[in-house]
């Protein structure tokens, strides 16, 4: 009985080493394919990023080809491991094509966001560099990828957007335009001179360079709505993109610092506080 089962174990061992035996020689071309192929991988990565280094192509476009080709050259390799452990072409298709039905169902949300990936590159709503408003954040765009789209706010936050989010919703492009308009509305009190405002701010809008003083587009001031409290000015005038933020602040501190000047006064809430003692 005792020499009956260590036959058993003797045969059961020698299957197992010939199985081995047998499959070894794949398992080792699939490690060797894996390291090769991810090196490869890497050179080909960086000889797209050299290429695109050196045309003036669009960074929006770079980025996205650069993702596409690396994720694509992967998916390959995948394959070409599998292959070389022994499994038959005609089942390695099968294998993915019921694969890719059970992931297209269960990443439905990840396919919509490379679709929307693609819609981004095909109608370039936006940029790489552009400043946008979407998803209620507004940030500059650092890079678009394959599946998101990330953006850095005025905090020097990132942010994560999904294409697919982006490509359906609206959006607003700070820098798509070269000039940019500014509605400024700053009040004065019903006993100020609103000429005299009006030619204070004029006088301001003269002096600044950055300031459009165009035909069609010299800056303009006019009354917007009498409030209850005040009188709004609305001031209006238009500069190129790069420097709105910049003239826009200063002109709201330059404002303040000439009406205090003139004595133009610009109204704020007061309250009276009566003791109980009176």
């Amino acid at each position: 009985m005792i020499k009956q089962t260590f036959e058993d174990y003797e045969k059961h061992l020698e299957q197992l080493f010939s199985l081995l035996w047998e499959v070894l020689p794949n398992i080792a071309s699939a490690i060797i394919t894996a390291f090769v192929g991810w090196w490869v991988i890497r050179l080909i990565d960086m000889a797209v990023a050299k290429f695109f280094a050196r045309k003036d192509y669009d960074r929006t476009l770079e980025q996205f080809l650069e993702d596409f080709i690396s994720i694509s050259l992967k998916v390959v390799l995948m394959v070409m491991i599998i292959t070389q452990l022994g499994v038959q072409t005609s089942s390695l298709i099968a294998m993915l094509g019921a694969a890719g039905l059970a992931l297209g169902l269960a990443l439905q949300g990840s396919l919509a966001n490379f679709a929307g990936g693609i819609l981004i590159l095909i109608f370039k709503p936006f940029k790489v560099g552009d400043f946008i408003s979407a998803q209620g954040v507004e940030g500059t765009v650092n890079k678009i990828t394959v599946f998101n789209t990330k953006l850095t706010t005025f905090n020097n936050q990132a942010v994560i957007i999904p294409n697919g989010n982006l490509s359906n919703d609206k959006i607003t492009n700070f820098s798509s335009e070269p000039l940019r308009r500014e509605n400024l509305i700053i009040g004065i009190s019903y006993a100020s001179n609103i000429k005299k405002a009006r030619e204070v701010v004029l006088q301001l809008c003269e002096a600044d360079e950055r300031i459009i003083k165009e035909e069609e587009k010299m800056p303009a001031v006019f009354v917007h709505e009498l409030a209850e409290s005040s009188v709004d000015l609305a001031i209006r005038y238009w500069t190129n993109t790069d420097v709105f933020w910049a003239t826009r602040f200063e002109m709201i501190e330059n404002i303040k610092g000439r009406f205090d000047e003139e004595g133009i006064d610009i109204p704020f809430p007061h309250r009276v506080l009566i003791s109980a003692a009176d």
